[in-house]
């Protein structure tokens, strides 16, 4: 019985955890949520993502998405890109996001 209770706080503890950290050049890479917020843009790739969704038990759907966001975001930054849009609904942890660039290269 006591093995089953620190099974259980070991999972509420990791499922609460933020695994996912953006990078420096990730942080310039903004999420919308609307193609329309991109159509002036250049469309330079695609990203696919995939985090954790379960541990023992379903994960925080909203810390899912936001780190498959990060994810992405830092993708994006690795390809030039400086803004992502959502191209696939979240489905056992994986998302795909069309990468952008909006604004003028920085490089």
């Amino acid at each position: 019985m006591k093995k089953i209770v620190v099974v259980v706080c070991v999972g509420f503890i990791l499922s609460s955890c933020t695994w996912v950290r953006v990078t420096s050049q990730g942080e310039g890479v903004r999420l919308v949520q609307s193609a329309k917020a991109v159509e002036p843009c250049k469309k330079i790739g695609k990203v696919n993502t995939k985090v954790v969704s379960e541990v023992v038990f379903n994960r925080d759907a909203e810390k899912v998405a936001g780190e498959l966001a990060d994810l992405a975001r830092n993708e994006a930054a690795t390809l030039g890109g400086d803004t992502i849009v959502p191209t696939s609904e979240i489905i056992d942890g994986r998302r795909s996001y069309d990468v952008y660039q909006c604004f003028p290269s920085k490089r």
